[in-house]
């Protein structure tokens, strides 16, 4: 008993080290990024040029929630918006099933922070020319750290990511997902009211990573303009729920693809604009502003000005021959002590095949899933989202914590096992985001790893030679099947 003790702990200390430490660390505050669900006051926005003004923020309620920023106006229709973005990405779109549900919003980041400017709302002259510098000079990676002036640029420095993100080279397709409002009025004092998106896009696979659009089109026709949200989420394979983990990447995905289209001038046409409705996740408060109004009239022959890009020069690491001759096991040797050696080679002594097999195979049967939900979303579409769910979990319930057992079940030191267990799961968990560009989880989720890789670590434990000689059924393998039994099934039920 007292050694399962002492395994449990040293499992819990390394979900915390593995998991816990690099997300809650980096997390800011439930308090200082979670969604405000306070009903507020709504503050209309008006663009230049136009009488119809809208609220900046979408609501799953006709209520007065800050809940999902306006990220993206468009000086358009929602027709024109369909076509340049279709001729911007091959024009290979793809239509979704009803039954993919849309993500849930309460996400928080794990590197961001709070920034914006104090401008007010871009209603008339002034605010419109505060707000007017351009993104002439940037790549198109580093669109989305255009700002106006020098005050807003240093109060949104913490934001600002100096090294540009690797977007996925996906299509554009026709979306569905839960329903979110948008408040607009006519303008001139007459009453508003609550809307639905006109049309929802998406870039992406519903069980890997995506982009959502959410567009709705201003309520006088003369206006001509669409104001959209959009943000990327994922699939979680542990909750079966898509995931929202931010909103500048699909921001700066559609600038980008705006801004690919011959048609657009990225020096007139696409600008930043501070809406002041930063409020979760990585939401900074700026939206891009573009203006295709009438241009897909032009003849096709008449192509805008197009931004050249600065190719990077990748001149590589030169190797010097000392630094590598400082590193052969010869020069290691000879600053090892006769401890260190006797220390090595026990631990040398401690590692069996099983342990590489045990890795090998969490990792496989992880990824592996991931990897089959795509699969069999492109190849197999006489299947649903809910029949890919039920053939795939049990992979992720059953598979993994039976292989697990199996295959600890031929290593011989119980910790061994444990650590081995919890680490391969540990790992795979974070390719797994690496491979999604997923940067920001809800704390939730993330106690929620924590605990499936003590159980599957308490399990390997438990299956152990030295655990089962007495008996196979141990209190540490019945402490791992009941905590990952109570936490996958609390995870289906809400709880999690």
């Amino acid at each position: 008993m007292r050694r399962s003790l002492v395994i449990a702990i040293t499992l819990l200390s390394l979900s915390v080290l593995l998991v816990g430490g690099p997300s809650l660390l980096f997390s800011p505050s439930t308090e200082t990024v979670g969604p405000d669900e306070t009903e507020v006051s709504p503050r209309m926005t008006e663009l230049e040029d136009s009488e119809s003004r809208f609220w900046r923020y979408l609501s799953p309620q006709e209520r007065f929630q800050q809940r999902s920023p306006i990220n993206v106006v468009v000086r358009g229709s929602a027709d024109d918006v369909e076509q340049i973005l279709t001729e911007a990405s091959g024009g290979d779109w793809t239509e979704m099933n009803e039954s993919e549900a849309e993500a849930v919003p309460e996400t928080y980041t794990l590197t961001g922070s709070e920034n914006g400017t104090p401008n007010e709302s871009i209603g008339n002259e002034t605010a419109q020319n505060a707000t007017n510098e351009t993104i002439q000079n940037a790549t198109n990676e580093t669109a989305q750290n255009a700002t106006t002036d020098e005050t807003a640029r240093n109060e949104t420095d913490d934001d600002v990511d100096e090294s540009p993100r690797r977007l996925p080279d996906l299509e554009w397709g026709d979306a569905s997902g839960d329903t979110r409002y948008a408040y607009v009025d006519f303008g001139s004092g007459e009453r508003g009211y609550w809307t639905t998106e006109t049309h929802q896009l998406q870039d992406g696979t519903y069980y890997g990573q995506r982009y959502h659009i959410r567009l709705y089109e201003s309520p006088n026709e003369d206006d001509q303009w669409v104001i959209m949200q959009t943000h990327s989420e994922h699939f979680d394979w542990f909750t079966l729920r898509h995931r929202v983990h931010g909103s500048q990447d699909a921001q700066t995905k559609v600038e980008n693809d705006f801004m690919s289209h011959p048609q657009v001038d990225v020096e007139e046409d696409v600008r930043r604009i501070y809406l002041d409705n930063k409020n979760s996740a990585d939401a900074d408060g700026w939206a891009t502003v573009v203006d295709v109004a009438g241009m897909l009239l032009l003849p096709a022959g008449v192509a805008a000005r197009r931004r050249i890009g600065t190719a990077r020069t990748d001149t590589g690491s030169r190797t010097d021959p000392e630094h590598v001759s400082s590193h052969t096991p010869a020069a290691i040797d000879d600053h090892l002590t006769d401890v260190d050696r006797r220390r090595i080679a026990a631990a040398y002594d401690r590692i069996e095949l099983g342990h590489l097999v045990l890795v090998c195979a969490i990792l496989a049967l992880f990824l592996g899933v991931r990897t089959g939900g795509i699969v069999l979303e492109r190849r197999a579409g006489f299947l649903t989202p809910h029949q890919i769910a039920a053939l795939l979990y049990p992979v992720i319930a059953v598979g993994i914590p039976v292989a697990t057992y199996l295959i600890a079940g031929t290593l011989t030191r119980r910790l061994d096992a444990a650590l081995v267990a919890a680490s391969s799961l540990a790992i795979a968990i974070w390719i797994d985001y690496g491979l999604l560009g997923v940067d920001s989880l809800p704390v939730d989720v993330v106690l929620q790893r924590m605990l499936v890789v003590v159980a599957l670590g308490l399990i390997a434990g438990g299956a152990a030679k030295r655990a089962t000689r007495e008996s196979r059924f141990n209190d540490m393998l019945l402490a791992g099947v009941v905590m990952w039994v109570v936490v996958l099934g609390g995870t289906l039920l809400g709880y999690f």
